[in-house]
């Protein structure tokens, strides 16, 4: 085959058969990848993988088939990897007849098998299943400077600008083949040039601005390009403690779903604005000023579509918070939240199906450690669950009920309806609107 890329002897054997012909094509596909985007040479992969794909879905036959291939030739990720999360919880969210047939006949027929091809690749164990891969109580954390193999785009947002570590926004598949051969092609992300920004963000807010929203501003705004956001430290102030961490993870999966985001740096916080400050950005940048008025006219812009088109009304079915997963102190907070608004509302349960997410990981320690607030939230009606949000709605039955959510990416990707924190803590406990 042609090739621009510039490889060693021993990856160029590896593209030649000397590692067996399913290496081979590993390789290849590596390369051309590469070569796509002007990539010049390879560069090792120092931090655990994460894979994208999680779910058994019907249709990826061939994901299913690449995965018995890879198994069979005896390829796998050499130090284990995490995975996105699972489907479907029967249990805690709850489906009818019809919903549950779709799910395991039609849309997840393949999960068990899928899981079992996933275990034989090298996943860390059967609770590795989340979109927070790199909170601590899941073991998957990468270190400043460490070269990734990721797809997630929630995951790759956080990795590379709240820990300074070095990943692209690859595509399912393609970030596992960098896994297993430990290597990816170095382009964008990856080097120095192309992590500088093209766009300032000036925050200039009158209070501390709904993650979510700035996200999304931000995203729709820059898109792809890397934005450094100055006037964000006057609220969530210069340490990257658990609460900071939670806003810039919430924030940063907005502008990586409302856009394309793989990088932001936020002045006097985030690693890389703290060590080079203004020398990240490029000159000739880009300038965007987000005020009161601009949050308000970007959550007044979304639209209203599936059972929310007809009726803006409409009592809501389902509430689902945590699209990324909560962190810990997240459920703690939750937990607050919705003990206040029922004493403020004179009730001792949620008015509706309300469902929060978190890594399995997560969820243990919340019981183990915070027992107290696990007991209050189940006490009021709300489920805790590892699934993916995004992964219900997919069923078209779910998909079409009036789903209500803080989550933008939920938004972005479903008929999910966004309201604020507060917004949706009030609706949740009334019931409706």
């Amino acid at each position: 085959m042609k090739y621009n890329m510039k490889l060693t002897p021993e990856e160029e054997g590896i593209l030649n058969g000397s590692a067996g012909e399913t290496q081979a094509k590993v390789m290849k596909s590596l390369v051309l990848y590469g070569d796509a985007f002007n990539a010049e040479r390879f560069v090792p992969v120092t931090g655990k993988g994460h894979l994208v794909t999680s779910f058994g879905i019907s249709v990826l036959k061939p994901v299913f088939s690449i995965m018995d291939e890879l198994i069979d030739a005896g390829l796998k990720v050499d130090e284990t990897f995490t995975v996105d999360p699972r489907p479907i919880d029967y249990d805690n969210v709850k489906c009818n007849f019809l919903e549950r047939l779709i799910f395991s006949k039609v849309i997840y027929g393949m999960q068990a098998p899928y899981e079992e091809q996933l275990k034989k690749l090298g996943l860390k164990s059967s609770k590795s299943f989340t979109c927070t891969c790199y909170l601590d109580e899941v073991g998957n954390t990468p270190k400043k400077g460490d070269v990734l193999s990721w797809a997630e785009s929630s995951a790759v947002v956080y990795a590379n600008s709240v820990l300074g570590a070095r990943c692209n926004r690859n595509s399912g598949i393609i970030e596992l083949f960098g896994s297993i051969l430990g290597k990816v092609p170095e382009f964008d992300l990856l080097t120095d040039e192309g992590r500088k920004a093209s766009w300032i963000i000036e925050v200039k807010t009158s209070k501390k601005p709904e993650a979510q929203i700035l996200g999304s501003a931000i995203g729709m705004k820059v898109m792809e390009d890397v934005p450094f956001i100055k006037g964000l430290d006057k609220f969530i102030g210069t340490e990257l403690d658990d609460k900071t961490k939670a806003y810039l993870k919430d924030m940063g999966a907005a502008t990586a779903s409302n856009g394309a985001v793989g990088l932001y740096h936020v002045e006097n916080l985030t690693p890389e604005a703290v060590e080079q400050g203004e020398a990240l950005i490029h000159e000739g940048a880009k300038t965007y000023t987000i005020d009161d008025k601009e949050l308000e006219r970007v959550k007044n812009s979304y639209p209203k579509i599936g059972a929310w088109e007809s009726n803006h009304d409409a009592k809501p079915a389902r509430c689902f918070i945590g699209c990324p997963h909560l962190t810990f102190a997240q459920l703690g907070e939750w937990a607050e939240r919705f003990e206040k608004e029922l004493e403020k509302q004179g009730k001792s349960k949620v008015g509706m199906s309300v469902i929060l997410t978190a890594a399995p990981e997560v969820l243990d320690r919340f019981i183990k450690e915070n027992g107290q607030a696990h007991g209050k939230l189940t006490g009021f009606g709300i489920k805790l669950t590892s699934i993916c949000p995004l992964m219900y709605m997919n069923n078209p039955l779910c998909g079409k009920k009036a789903v209500i959510t803080n989550s933008n990416k939920l938004r972005t990707y479903t008929t999910a309806r966004y309201l604020t924190d507060d917004e949706i803590v009030s609706t949740a406990v009334k019931g409706g609107f």
